[in-house]
């Protein structure tokens, strides 16, 4: 088979986060498009937010602490609504 490789290659899974692979590597795109790298190692993104695609420019990082932050704020926001008697109520049973 010739896309076998001398010896076996190497992949960390992190999440969330970039595929790591040992390298040498060469990666074919959806498009049909052949990237390589000669370093010992490559971080392939899998975010999709990265400039650089297929490799990871650390964009992740930016979107999760985006997320966590909108998250934090929607909790703030609820517990404000909480305070202030705005929060919606459980509808009660009619009464027998």
């Amino acid at each position: 088979m010739p896309n076998v490789p001398a010896e076996r290659r190497r992949v960390t899974l992190q999440r969330p986060g970039p595929l790591l692979v040992e390298g040498p590597v060469e990666v074919t795109l959806e498009d049909g498009t052949t990237m390589s790298s000669d370093r010992f190692c490559v971080a392939l993104c899998t975010c999709r937010h990265s400039r650089i695609y297929p490799w990871c420019d650390t964009s992740h990082r930016r979107r999760a602490g985006a997320d966590e932050r909108r998250q934090a704020d929607e909790r703030r926001r609820a517990g404000e609504r909480r305070r202030a008697g705005d929060a919606p109520r459980r509808a009660q049973p009619p009464p027998t």
